[in-house]
This record gives C-alpha cells, structure tokens and sequence, in this order.
C-alpha cells in the first residue's frame, strides 16, 4: 500500500474571540483534536460547537503527540510556547510571539533543539494579496521600492492590556519587512493619549532603511470608521491593499510614473489594474502552513521564530522612541545566531535577511541575498547564487557554478546539476531595463535538471520530471517526463526514484510500467503519468 503523510491533529489553547476563528480552520481542515481553556463558559461553549474535539481545563491535560496552536491572552505566549516546546509538541503562537525581545532567543533555540516547529501568527503573510504584491516586487513591476504607508484604523477593540501600537502594529511591520527583504535601520514613533494617561491610542511609526527605503504605519482605535490600506511606491509603479474591499478589487497596481520638463517633474499618471487574486482565507492558509510544517511536508515559513522576534525588536524600538517622545531608535546588528544550524563557508556571503532551513549548507564563494527563501538541508554548492525573490524548498542541491534568479521557485528535492541556467527574461538587453517583465518559472518537487541544461523562464516543470545534460527548455514540461535536447522534447518517463520507465514518449491509452529499481507501477491517463496503487 502506499504511503502517505500522517494527518496532525492539534491542541488549541485558548477559546477567546480569536480562539475561536483558528478553532473553526482548523476543525475545517480535519485537525482540531482539543480545546484547553479554564473558563467553563468557553468550555461549554466548545462542547457545543466542536462536540467531536475533547475539552480540557489546564495544559498538563493535554497529549504530547498533539502539535498546540496557542491564542491565549498575550503575556501568557512565551511561557505557553516553553512548556510545550520541552514536551516536544510543535507550537503555533498568536502574535506577539512574547513580550519582551529577550524571551524569544530561547524559545527559539529551543525549538531547534527540540526539532520542532515555532511559528507566529502574523495573519497577512498568509493573505493572497501580500503573496501577489512580494511576487510582484521580486519580479521588478514596481521598480526600485521607495516608501511604504499603511493606515489600519478603527472605532472599538480597545485595550488595555497594550497600547495601539502593540494591538494593531505588528502585521504591518511583519508585511513591511518581507516586502523590503531586511530590518529598518532607524525607528521612531509618536502618539496620542486620550482616554488613558499611559496607553497610546493613536500611534505613528517611521521606519527607515539604510538603502533610503522609508515607510510609516499610523495605527488608531479610535477613528471613525474602518480603514486597512497598504501603499507600496515603486520607482515604476505602485500598488494599493485595501482589505476592506471586494476580493476583486483588493491588491489595484498603477503604473504611475513621473516625466521631466524643462527640469520640471510632471506626474504621468495610469489606469488602476486589478491584480487577480485567489479567493483563500488567510486564516485558513495560515493554518495549514502550520500543519504542512509540522507534518514535514511545507516549505519554509514566513513568520517562524526569528521573523516573529524581527517583528518584536522593531515594536521595541518603537516603543522606546514613544516612550521618549519620539527621538529616533537605531536598532542593534541582528543576533549572532541568525543563521543558528546552517553550515556557512567563511567565503560565502550571505544577507542577514534571508531565510534559510536549519540543516543546509552554503559552500565556498556562493552569495545569498536578502529576502532568499531557502528550505531545510539544502546544499548551495560551489559559487552558487540565489536571489532576493527565489524560493528553493527543503532537501534542493545546487551543485557548483547555479544562479537562482528572482520569479524561479523549486520545490522540495529538486536537483540542479553543475553550471544548469535558469533566464528570467526573455529578450534580455543591457541596454534596457526589464525588470517588470521578470517571468516565473515554477520547478515542481523531486526534478532533476542535468548538467549545463537551460531553462527558458516562463515555463513550468512538472513534479519528478527528468531535464537531460545540456536540453534547453523552450515549453512546459509535463510530470515524471524525461526531455533532451535543443529545443527539448519528451523522449520517455521517469519514476519517482529517477529510473527510466519502459513506456513511449508519447503516452498510449492503457500503457503501463513497472519501474526496475522501486517496483512501483505507472501507467498514462491522458496525457498524464499516474502510480497505480498496490496492496
């Protein structure tokens, strides 16, 4: 019988308002196993919402062989997230992953010892919009990034346990520092105080980047009415989220630009363009990021650990600089062990930004940049480069001499041989820019590409797909198909493991193959390679 991936139950602690949001995504996704809270009210309430989950009064009732999401109140996340760490569960936190900047360390040293995952609910890395406007800044639409702005207003959710800043912030600067690909070097903050002498109710943030990147969140809960605009500005364009709209008309680019006149700068002004984007809730995507992490089977997380004390050292300096009426915060050199469990040669150069998987390594003369997604046991080899906007997923090996370039994701397992070439355009000019017309090229998991291949941006390799030394890739390639030449083309079909199937290169209705290495049995439907299942 095949094999297939360990569904993950979880153990949610907390059933406040937003307890109750994660409980209803994850009951959705088949997951919500239990409910830990010490109110009876939430527990009956529980019960009778989720009559299939068990419900339970204090943490040391719950199993160790569930993961735990926790949305109990803030000053409890650290030691929540402690406790079940040293048990050996996976943890999910609600933002803020902690209080105070000095409790993250710790945990997060201690989830890598545990070998478990620490994630941090920061909700709009996991929206469509924010997946859509990062991809489009990675592929150049918008130019050389200029400012940002972000107004998240509202009238109610008071508190009093945090300030405005604390209560509203934190998404934002999460979605700031993905899309800038690095940490501002200077803070500073102001505020209003009106119903309380000590709790900021309307907070402004300035942030700047060494690069002159500038960007302000002005946070208020009491406004009068419901506001959550995002503002990118690019040298070429600029972009508008604005959550409060139909999904139709959320993420709107405009390509704005700005003429010179007789030493006069005159506006060119563009029609907005609707960004198509898919209809996910964030929630929902956010917590089945959590649940592939922990299953083993995600890439690498937008908001784990470091990222949520990122978030924390900016909402800190933040805070001093309210604190001492606004004079500017500069923010300390990351931690030394930002690259804590990854082999890094000393010639190599790699962006204290970019995210990299415990377990890989990065060897001699190879440069990674800010913003580079890099899964788990991953091996850069020899002068390799990876971009600010690639993504390679867990257990990829570059061998020496590759490029990644911003707009080619590779799934897990893919195999990238010696001096192999990815494009990202495809009328390149140095004479001319064209960084917004970047194309991606999604490599699917388990492919092998061969030695000195290329491959043509703007076209899609299917999972376990097999591209011979020296092929240059000019069309999609379909799963498990095995292509060689210039241009290449479908010469057979590869098992999974990487052996070659007795089966024609174009698919023949009802022909079927048993690989020679695994045993396992393949046959066409359509165009399409499938395993038949076995008992």
């Amino acid at each position: 019988m095949s094999q297939s991936q360990p569904a993950i139950s979880v153990a949610l602690v907390g059933f406040g308002p937003w307890g109750r949001n994660i409980a209803r995504n994850l009951d959705a996704l088949g997951a919500l196993a239990l409910v830990c809270d010490p109110d009876p009210l939430s527990q009956a309430l529980a019960r009778k919402q989720y009559p299939n989950a068990q419900v339970v009064a204090a943490r040391d009732e719950i199993p160790r062989d569930l993961a735990v999401a926790i949305a109990a109140p803030a000053a409890q996340h650290a030691e929540l997230a402690e406790h079940f760490l040293l048990r050996g569960q996976h943890v999910f936190v609600e933002k803020p992953l902690a209080l105070h900047v000095d409790e993250c360390p710790p945990l997060i040293a201690l989830a890598r010892q545990k070998r478990c995952v620490l994630m941090v609910g920061h909700l709009l890395q996991y929206h469509p919009a924010v997946h859509k406007l990062d991809a489009l800044i990675r592929q150049g639409a918008l130019g050389r990034l200029l400012y940002f702005y972000s107004n998240r207003l509202n009238l109610g959710r008071i508190r009093r346990e945090e300030n405005s800043l604390w209560s509203f912030a934190p998404h934002d600067i999460s979605v700031m520092l993905r899309l800038a690909g690095g940490m501002p070097s200077e803070v500073h903050a102001t505020g209003g105080y009106f119903l309380h002498p000590k709790i900021a109710d309307s907070t402004v943030t300035h942030l700047s980047w060494e690069s002159g990147l500038r960007a302000h969140i002005y946070v208020s809960w009491l406004h009068p009415f419901k506001e959550q605009r995002l503002v990118v500005v690019g040298q070429d364009a600029m972009a508008l989220f604005d959550d409060t709209l139909p999904l139709d008309q959320k993420l709107v680019l405009y390509r704005h630009g700005v003429d010179w006149k007789d030493g006069v700068p005159v506006p060119r002004k563009a029609e907005p363009e609707a960004v198509p984007l898919a209809n996910d809730e964030p929630l929902r995507c956010e917590m089945q990021a959590f649940l592939d992490a922990c299953a083993g089977t995600g890439g690498p997380l937008y908001t784990d650990g470091q990222e949520g004390m990122r978030v924390l050292r900016v909402l800190d300096a933040a805070e001093q600089s309210l604190t001492h009426g606004g004079v500017p915060v500069a923010l300390a050199d990351l931690p030394a062990d930002r690259h804590a469990g990854v082999t890094i040669h000393p010639s190599a150069v790699v962006g204290e930004q970019a995210q990299i998987g415990a377990g890989s390594k990065i060897w001699h003369f190879s440069h990674i940049m800010d913003g580079a997604v890099i899964g788990r046991d991953c091996v850069v080899g020899q002068n390799g480069f990876v971009q600010s906007g690639a993504v390679l997923g867990n257990g990829v090996r570059l061998q020496n001499n590759v490029s990644v370039y911003d707009g080619v994701t590779l799934g897990d397992g893919v195999f990238c041989g010696p001096s192999c070439v990815f494009t990202n355009v495809t009328r390149p000019r140095a004479t001319v820019s064209r960084r917004g017309e970047f194309s991606a090229t999604p490599v699917g998991r388990g492919v092998t590409i061969g030695a000195n291949a290329t491959i043509v941006c703007g076209h899609s390799i299917g999972e376990f797909a097999f591209i011979g030394a020296g092929s240059v890739v000019t069309r999609d390639v379909p799963a498990h198909a095995l292509v060689t030449g210039n241009p290449a083309r479908v010469r057979g079909w590869v098992c999974a493991c990487g052996e070659k199937l007795d089966l024609d290169a174009k698919p023949i209705p009802g022909g079927t193959a048993v690989c020679p290495r695994c045993a396992d049995r393949w046959r066409h439907e359509g165009a399409n390679l499938v395993r038949e299942e076995t008992t």
